[in-house]
């Protein structure tokens, strides 16, 4: 099986798939684009950073609130990449840090999947919030609400993270099936059997947030399979 690995520290590096060539595609405004976000690149502690926000006139959540990048086309592989959530002012009561991916993104960001996090969950007493520090949905008819009343706690699980820090995220994708392992170890933190699209869906990736987030994504590293 032929691998390709995509380098993305605000810079995008492809190994082309004879492995000889190499091709540089510089990771700037122009490459990627807003989707019901507000989007710039910052310097955060002397390092280049992509800073996303839900842009307010999208009211719902779990939707296409994501900085998409579309030179990438993926399907199956791995997607590693550093995030770090804050409350913005203004966050309304119920905001928690919502931080993560979408991935196969179809042309029209009409159909995705999408694994993010809640890091002000992971640190309080509750513990069914604690449980709720994952999250898994897939857009349109698949979002958190009815995944957890219909199949409760499936696609929800916990992890050891927190508002305010750089959280190390790696999620492997290979047909229906989905892992993720957070801050370099050895074993997932959540696993899906099922992504609901199902195994021929491939798009682009997308740098997600929701209500109350800023959000700062560095260090991307995508392998397609």
């Amino acid at each position: 099986m032929m691998i390709r690995r995509l380098l993305i520290p605000i810079y995008l590096l492809l190994i082309s798939s004879n492995l000889k060539s190499q091709k540089t595609v510089d990771l700037s405004l122009h490459n990627l684009k807003a989707v019901n976000t507000i989007m710039d690149l910052e310097n955060r502690e002397g390092e280049k950073v992509v800073r996303a926000v839900k842009d307010l006139a999208v009211k719902e959540f779990d939707e296409p609130t994501f900085v998409r990048i579309n030179s990438i086309n993926f399907s199956n592989g791995i997607i590693e990449v550093k995030v770090l959530s804050s409350l913005l002012a203004d966050a309304p009561d119920f905001a928690r840090g919502f931080i993560g991916i979408a991935f196969r993104i179809n042309d029209t960001n009409s159909k995705f999947e999408s694994i993010y996090l809640r890091p002000l969950n992971a640190t309080v007493e509750d513990q069914i919030r604690r449980n709720r520090s994952i999250q898994y949905f897939s857009y349109p008819d698949f979002k958190y609400q009815r995944l957890r009343q219909e199949f409760c706690g499936k696609y929800e699980s916990y992890a050891d993270i927190a508002l305010n820090e750089w959280i190390q995220i790696r999620i492997e994708v290979q047909g229906e099936k989905a892992k993720l392992y957070i801050n370099d170890a050895k074993k997932p933190s959540f696993i899906i059997n099922d992504l609901k699209l199902g195994e021929n869906q491939k798009g682009a990736i997308g740098l997600f947030v929701d209500i109350g987030t800023e959000g700062f994504f560095k260090d991307i590293k995508i392998t397609l399979q």
